[in-house]
């Protein structure tokens, strides 16, 4: 029984029906083989490509957005880890919070909130790692 195949027929350089006839000299396979193969192998990679297409720019974003997230929750690790440090270190205990201590306490927050974006524009975090502004994902 006869298999169902269509015949073709087409135009190839000299150089291209040299390699296509060398490589069918093996016994085990044919220049249709061959050539199907190809053509398959080239179809695919095309539904590949248009894959990319459709979905790479979804794919793009949403790695930005996941660099972004993450370069804010380094923001807010190196914004707590600085909070700990500043509150261990300067921290006056008053029984009654006064006008005073009140001033004291703003100051502290302001140099707090500066430290934290000397420490993130520097890429030098306080735990020890480096940031990196959010990266690739």
């Amino acid at each position: 029984m006869k298999s169902h195949r269509i015949r073709h027929q087409f135009l190839l350089e000299p150089e291209l029906s040299e390699k296509l006839e060398t490589l069918s000299r093996n016994p085990s396979t044919s220049k249709s083989a061959i050539v199907a193969r190809a053509v398959e192998a080239f179809i695919e990679r095309r539904g590949e490509n248009e894959l990319d297409q459709r979905y790479g720019k979804r794919l793009d974003r949403l790695s930005r957005d996941l660099g972004h997230v993450r370069r804010d929750v380094e923001m807010l690790l190196e914004s707590l880890a600085l909070f700990i440090r500043f509150s261990i270190t300067l921290h006056a205990h008053t029984p009654v919070p006064d006008r005073a201590t009140q001033a004291i306490a703003q100051e502290r927050f302001d140099k707090f909130v500066e430290q934290v974006g000397r420490q993130i524009a520097s890429g030098k975090g306080a735990l020890g790692n480096k940031n990196d502004g959010g990266g690739e994902g």
